[in-house]
């Protein structure tokens, strides 16, 4: 008989716009090696979107800037999926919101941890984490966010 594994860790918040008003919600779970992150957005604009995981769990707006910086492990912190040289653990494939400004996703990280762990950066540490959604694609490559522009939705993640 198959044994049961056991629920995963998981944690959830709502996702803002810079209006103040609810725009979805996201959902993170541990996974072995990194976290599954789960995004389901409404009234964002149409086309591809950066996104990325932020060091503090402050979502003010109307501009986000209370999310702090990428999180990351190590300085100087050098962005980019891309980049061969990268080490910000904030760093999120893009997204795409359709034309009726709703986007479903999930996908997995292996450079950050939901609790304490390994050699990774924790998004649920004392002061929590945030995921930003920005207004333009990300290029994997540029520095220091990819061009993807300003702050567009944000979700506070909190122990």
């Amino acid at each position: 008989m198959p044994s049961l594994a056991h629920a995963a860790d998981t944690t959830s918040g709502n996702l803002i716009g810079t209006d103040g008003a609810s725009h979805g919600t996201i959902k993170v779970t541990e996974a072995p090696k990194g976290v599954l992150l789960r995004v389901e957005a409404k009234g964002l604009t149409p086309g591809w979107h950066g996104m990325h995981f932020h060091d503090k769990g402050s979502c003010e707006t109307p501009k986000f800037t209370s999310a702090g910086p990428h999180i990351h492990a190590e300085t100087p912190v050098v962005h980019g999926l891309l980049n061969s040289n990268a080490n910000d653990a904030g760093d999120l494939p893009n997204i795409f919101v359709g034309a009726d400004g709703t986007v479903t996703v999930e996908l997995y990280s292996p450079l950050v941890r939901l609790k304490e762990g390994a050699d990774h950066p924790t998004l649920l540490d004392a002061d929590g984490s945030a995921l930003v959604i920005h207004a333009h694609a990300d290029d994997y490559q540029s520095q220091p966010i990819g061009g993807a522009g300003d702050r567009v939705a944000c979700a506070v993640l909190k122990p």
